[in-house]
């Protein structure tokens, strides 16, 4: 099976959102729901010494979605195994069919991937485009980007050529789930757990 995972580039994102909005419009989302959300997370303070000022600000952008994970806390905790993984690519899905919008994989989910669709009646999340990797087509996300800080592919390729860090504040401990999902962080990144700073934007994540 050839896991398929998300890289994301910190040095290069803008915070814009085109990855988020373009999932949004091709997934034909409503105001309430997103498969991506752009997370800033910023804090520090200014000390002052004598006549000198010194700082430790810091601010900096995650684009996060489903990280289809190897230990999927949704698929764990579905009391209706609604949820599972693709054998050929690993995508994390969710069968409509069996869901009850009971919304057990959202209240599981470190990464807040699951959302339930009260208009659907039943949960829904990023499913790494699987239509259109289906047809060797990147993800919607990965493909709007304008400064191309996203891609995606098979998860060791990915970690073969970027690293395997997954680990960065307000992202949770990448030892819950084991997300397929690597990051080259921006070089303020504060470490997952960390509590020095605050997601600026919150309410419009949650």
């Amino acid at each position: 099976m050839s896991q398929l995972g998300f890289y994301f580039n910190g040095q290069r994102c803008t915070g814009c959102k085109t990855c988020e909005l373009a999932c949004k419009d091709y997934k034909e989302l409503g105001t309430e729901i997103a498969y991506r959300h752009i997370y800033e997370y910023t804090g520090g303070s200014w000390t002052q010494s004598g006549e000198l000022w010194n700082e430790d600000v810091f601010s900096y952008y995650i684009s996060g979605a489903c990280n289809h994970c190897d230990k999927p806390a949704c698929l764990a905790n579905c009391p209706q195994g609604a949820i599972f993984k693709e054998e050929d690519t690993g995508i994390v899905q969710i069968d409509v069919e069996k869901c009850i919008a009971c919304g057990t994989c959202v209240t599981s989910c470190p990464y807040g991937a699951p959302r339930v669709d009260t208009q659907k009646n039943h949960s829904v999340k990023c499913n790494l485009c699987s239509e259109r990797v289906a047809e060797n087509q990147a993800p919607i996300c990965v493909e709007s980007c304008p400064l191309r800080a996203l891609e995606y592919g098979d998860i060791e390729e990915l970690r073969s050529k970027y690293g395997d860090e997954a680990a960065i504040a307000p992202l949770p401990d990448p030892s819950q789930t084991d997300p397929n999902l690597v990051i080259t962080q921006v070089k303020q990144a504060k470490k997952s757990g960390d509590t020095s700073g605050m997601v600026a934007n919150e309410h419009e994540v949650a």
